[in-house]
């Protein structure tokens, strides 16, 4: 019997569901068995137990809720990436603070999504993170935005110098990250295959000490790189 997991086909998003609540999780999963290309191929009641189906299953996305026992969202989220960082995670949860955000994104997090968000978002959230792109919810999208344009975020200075060792390319690709788009939109744009882009943006987050692709949209936006509206 063949043991290796298995591996999505292009398109294809192989979703692990982490939650305490079981109501919390078919529901969950009814919203995503409505897309035909996204597949929930493992479900986790607490943070340890996400880490080891993420092990076995390597799914595409990892839908995590913070509050969780043994070991909770945020903390199974640095797990997930140190071992399977291949596997995206998006947060699940109904708590949309500051704080959560903060530390959810600086754990490596690849989005954020309400629970009491539009079904569309969670499928979209999906997707994008599958594709390679970050996703935040529009609640908390207008609060890291708002940031973003704060005055106080300067387009000088340290930002800068950072992304002055990038190529010229890896700047490009930085920019168009930066503005929100996916591994296969950056491609398009760029005439680039997309295991290109992969690489690029690999070689991007490790240049730039970025943990992931929000905090690499950041310094793009701090370094002006992406236009202010």
């Amino acid at each position: 019997m063949d043991d290796t997991p298995k591996v999505g086909a292009p398109g294809h998003a192989r979703v692990l569901l982490a939650d305490d609540e079981a109501m919390i999780r078919a529901g969950v999963r009814a919203i995503l068995d409505t897309d035909p290309d996204i597949e929930v191929v493992a479900e986790a009641a607490d943070g340890r137990e996400a880490v080891e189906l993420a092990r076995s299953h390597r799914p595409e996305v990892a839908l995590v809720d913070i509050r969780m026992p043994v070991l909770d969202g945020l903390a199974a989220t640095g797990e997930l990436r140190r071992a399977v960082p291949e596997t995206a995670v998006l947060i699940l949860t109904t708590f949309d603070e500051d704080d959560y955000i903060a530390r959810a994104l600086s754990q490596g997090a690849a989005g954020f999504l309400l629970k009491a968000g539009d079904p569309r978002e969670l499928i979209a959230g999906v997707r994008a993170a599958a594709e390679g792109a970050a996703y935040l919810a529009p609640r908390v999208a207008q609060r890291v935005i708002a940031k973003l344009r704060s005055p106080h975020l300067s387009r000088d200075g340290q930002a800068q110098r950072r992304i002055a060792e990038l190529s010229e390319r890896e700047r490009q690709v930085l920019a168009l990250l930066g503005a929100g788009l996916s591994n296969a939109e950056i491609g398009a744009r760029l005439h680039l295959v997309e295991s290109t882009v992969k690489s690029y943006v690999s070689t991007i987050l490790n240049r730039l000490e970025a943990r992931n692709r929000v905090q690499a949209a950041i310094l793009a936006y701090e370094a002006g790189l992406v236009a202010r509206e």
